[in-house]
């Protein structure tokens, strides 16, 4: 059993995620073998993860990443070009970066939004919860669940985050319990609950146990 009640995390919660989620009998044999919870969240602003996010969707990521390349050459002043920077590029502009029309679409909307107030700035969405940051974000034009789950995690670094849609992070549970088939989502979602306030650390760990799991490198328990 974990320990009750557990420590307030401060950020991701570091090594007290570490040592909360030691004592799980399905995740501790996987922070043993994958050790230290090192996961530094990227401080951008939303907007910028967004429109990260848009251009990875459904390609290669280094087809992704030339694309944001091209884009960021037409704004060699700025580190990564404003939402009215966008808005301001000619029709046509976005397509020549490599972007599809409904990537397009989908960045132009995130920039509107953006510039309307709907995506906040970063410090903005520190007096956001979790749940509101997904309820405003899912109405952005190619936008879901996974996505702001993603950006909450990564981005803005929430501690209890976890996306039980992802194939990664039930792929890591179903290896890490020795399962035949993965959890479904809402299975995972009440096994998971007991891993709160530390359930983005727990996802963490779950990807690594994918990963290694795929390199043939991590040693699957007798199934429950």
């Amino acid at each position: 059993m974990l320990a009750s009640p557990p420590p307030s995390p401060k950020g991701l919660g570091g090594r007290a995620a570490r040592a909360f989620l030691a004592a799980d009998p399905v995740l501790g044999p996987v922070v043993k073998r994958v050790g230290a919870f090192t996961l530094k969240p990227e401080k951008r602003e939303p907007y910028e993860a967004l429109v990260r996010a848009i251009a990875h969707q459904q390609v290669h990521g280094r087809a992704a990443e030339a694309m944001l390349r091209r884009l960021i050459a037409l704004f060699p002043e700025q580190d990564f070009p404003s939402a009215t920077a966008i808005l301001s590029l000619e029709e046509g502009a976005l397509r020549g970066c490599g972007f599809s029309g409904a990537k397009v679409a989908a960045i132009l909307d995130i920039a509107h939004k953006t510039v309307g107030g709907l995506v906040p700035t970063r410090r903005a969405a520190t007096r956001l919860s979790d749940a509101a940051l997904i309820e405003r974000l899912v109405a952005l034009r190619g936008v879901g669940r996974w996505t702001v789950e993603m950006l909450l995690i990564f981005t803005l670094g929430r501690p209890d985050i976890l996306p039980v849609d992802d194939f990664g992070v039930r792929e890591g549970y179903r290896h890490a319990a020795g399962l035949d088939a993965q959890p479904k989502p809402k299975e995972l979602a009440a096994i998971g609950a007991a891993w709160a306030p530390y359930r983005s650390a727990a996802a963490w760990y779950l990807w690594r146990t994918a990963d290694l799991a795929k390199e043939g490198r991590f040693k699957a328990p007798t199934a429950l």
